[in-house]
């Protein structure tokens, strides 16, 4: 029989490992934890770390990820305080999600699957990649999911997404003594910011996440103090909310612009490139039982402070994974009153709400599976 799992001695030992440009070490020691708790762990080909019991349905996934950014703050402990780079994200949360796998029954209903994934803070490469069926006995996706990020234990049932794209504005160079005479795509300028600026005045907000927004962030035009410019090019910033896809997006911007421009000015929306696909926004009703259950369980550990349902409020991974019933979950904060948490040099996370997220999360896979 292996020793009882510790989510804090867990904690204590993963916080010190830099995963902020390379998570093998942390990886490693992941397998090794789940090695020692005869959890038979698989890393497949993208680098995902993934175990799982019990068999049938349903099927309830624990997702997270071991990569921070950079650069690596140092651990230390102070109390009740976990601080270092990692500590709310996602270490903290991972040590919550290991706990309640670790004690699930397998003889129970249904079959509780973890999957830790390897690049959440940049492309999301292990999200992407994600299958299930290499782990013996799962032949489909998870009923349901549960991620793994900091939220006060509150229960966060939907999250806007992050698009980012370049629009280029093309016209004609002309000697400025002349300005008709050519086509002058920085003015053009104007009537693309005003098409932003009215991208969503149509637009009803999203119950739950409110509006959408649209931020141009960078404009880049001209370069000869004398001349009509070609190009203009304006990079923005799109938070969306469902249904809304990127590729929808997309199209719905340039085809904006390119009534709010001149006929003569060529308008052109380009998402930027990545390696995986954008992280989407997503929204799993209240009523749902993973959120009914880890709200009840959250409520009960923290005597009522925690466990509202409530929006994230930043991208996760979680969209790669709706639209089955997902919500976001666990210890720490991304921001408290003094200012940044996660992703800031003062990075920390309280010992009493890592286990209180275990025994929340162990208390709603029971319920789920009863």
């Amino acid at each position: 029989m292996t020793d009882a799992f510790d989510p804090v001695e867990f904690l204590e030992r993963a916080v010190p490992i830099a995963s902020n440009e390379d998570v093998t070490e942390m990886r490693e020691f992941l397998v090794e934890t789940l090695d020692t708790h005869g959890a038979d762990p698989v890393v497949d080909d993208a680098g995902n770390t993934l175990a799982t019991s019990g068999e049938g349905t349903p099927h309830v996934v624990l997702n997270t990820h071991i990569d921070t950014v950079s650069p690596h703050v140092p651990y230390e402990r102070d109390g009740d305080v976990i601080r270092g780079r990692g500590s709310c994200d996602a270490k903290g949360p991972l040590a919550a999600l290991l706990a309640a796998f670790l004690d699930a029954d397998s003889d129970r209903e249904g079959r509780v699957t973890l999957a830790v994934t390897p690049d959440e803070e940049v492309y999301s490469t292990g999200a992407a990649a994600l299958d299930l069926t290499v782990l013996p006995g799962v032949d489909a996706p998870g009923d349901c999911y549960v991620v793994g990020e900091p939220t006060g234990l509150d229960v966060c049932t939907a999250a806007k997404g992050r698009f980012e794209g370049t629009l280029h504005l093309t016209g004609q160079n002309a000697h400025a003594a002349e300005p008709e005479s050519g086509v002058n795509a920085v003015a053009a300028a104007e009537g693309a910011l005003a098409a932003i600026r009215t991208f969503d005045a149509e637009r009803d907000p999203h119950p739950d996440l409110g509006p959408a927004t649209l931020t141009p962030t960078v404009v880049e035009g001209g370069g000869v103090t004398n001349q009509v410019p070609a190009e203009c090019v304006i990079t923005v910033d799109r938070r969306s909310v469902p249904p809304e896809s990127a590729d929808g997006f997309r199209e719905a911007l340039e085809a904006a612009v390119d009534d709010a421009t001149p006929d003569a000015v060529g308008v052109d929306f380009a998402l930027t490139e990545r390696p995986t696909p954008f992280l989407e926004a997503f929204a799993t009703a209240a009523d749902d039982p993973v959120v009914r259950h880890l709200s009840t369980a959250a409520k009960r550990v923290t005597d009522g402070a925690g466990g509202t349902v409530r929006p994230f409020t930043a991208a996760t991974e979680a969209s790669y994974f709706s639209p089955a019933p997902t919500v976001v979950f666990g210890p720490g904060v991304l921001a408290d009153e003094t200012g940044p948490v996660a992703h800031a040099d003062r990075e920390y996370v309280r010992v009493g709400e890592v286990e209180r997220a275990a025994t929340a999360l162990t208390d709603a896979l029971a319920a789920l599976r009863s």
